[in-house]
């Protein structure tokens, strides 16, 4: 099934399973959602459970971390993933801290999901990739599914979770297809998955970069470089020991994201390896490869050249096996 029709089920299920759980958002009922995402959800279980509102954001996710601490389990679905600006003092001054500050007394369960990333032509304000913002924030879980088995199953993880987690689905990723378990099986925060083996450099990827990433390892195989590809999905709770396991077996490290190099959350990574002893095994400098640092522009041409594509992950990763 696709991307979108795996998030889909997993809501359903999760509906199904236990009525505390709804989704809120713009355009979510009749409508089916901007990207299809909610689909015929609204006529299975209703406008209560599948409920439209204005456009708001601040007022959507108040109204959650409010339904979450009296009991319900919403699901909130921003637009754009751009909106969130729109609620954030409610996300990260609300929602993210309020168990913290009342001593575990209280509990936000709440899931936000928000669609981001470029590559389709929706311009500067439509398709940033704003993941670390979030993972910045103590008290907020982050993910990023790079599949549709696991738009599924870290979506239902997201769910169980006693606390928000901030769930960031790919634009480009909704149409994509893969095999997913019909059953509601989780994939657990935290923890990140190998996508492919190889010996000589280990490339590191979110979001849509895991696909570019596995399409240049392809190519780079045909080269006669053989790499590893690590998917973080998980950014908090962050599983550092894959990842620094995957650079000590190839000695050579390319992080790449869509997002704009400067705080970027491959920042962060490049750290937790500077500060272990994987930075030993390194035979090249760490490397990144990211967005540059500019709005996204409309233009399809310029859109493209902002962020990193194949052609690009091919070319960094030959040089860094090459130069050292």
């Amino acid at each position: 099934i696709t991307y979108a029709e795996a998030v889909r089920e997993a809501i359903g299920q999760a509906m199904e399973a236990d009525e505390r759980v709804f989704m809120l958002g713009e355009d979510i009922g009749i409508y089916g959602g901007a990207f299809g995402v909610s689909g015929d959800l609204y006529h299975r279980f209703g406008a209560e459970r599948v409920r439209d509102t204005p456009i708001a954001e601040l007022g959507i996710v108040g109204a959650a971390v409010g339904a979450a601490l009296v009991g319900s389990r919403p699901i909130v679905e921003i637009q754009f993933s751009d909106f969130t600006c729109q609620a954030m003092d409610q996300i990260v001054n609300q929602a993210a801290k309020i168990h913290f500050m009342l001593g575990g007394a209280a509990s936000v369960p709440l899931v936000l999901r928000a669609p981001g990333g470029s590559g389709t032509g929706a311009a500067a304000q439509h398709s940033q990739s704003l993941e670390a913002w979030f993972a910045h924030v103590p008290g907020l879980k982050v993910v990023m599914p790079a599949t549709p088995a696991d738009a599924k199953g870290l979506l239902l993880s997201a769910i169980d979770d006693p606390n928000p987690v901030v769930v960031l689905e790919h634009k480009l990723l909704y149409r994509t297809s893969g095999e997913v378990p019909f059953a509601a099986e989780r994939v657990p925060l935290g923890k990140a998955a190998v996508r492919r083996t190889g010996d000589d450099i280990t490339l590191v990827a979110t979001g849509v970069m895991v696909s570019r990433c596995l399409e240049a390892a392809e190519q780079l195989a045909e080269q006669g470089v053989e790499a590893t590809v690590v998917d973080v999905r998980s950014l908090v709770p962050f599983d550092a020991e894959t990842v620094l396991e995957a650079v000590k077996g190839t000695g050579r490290v390319l992080l790449v994201q869509e997002a704009v190099k400067s705080g970027g959350f491959m920042s962060e990574v490049a750290a937790r390896i500077s500060e272990s002893d994987a930075i030993y095994s390194l035979l090249a400098p760490i490397g990144r490869l990211c967005g540059l640092d500019v709005p996204i522009p409309y233009a399809p041409q310029l859109e493209k050249a902002a962020v990193p594509q194949i052609d690009d992950i091919v070319a960094r990763g030959l040089d860094l096996v090459r130069n050292s």
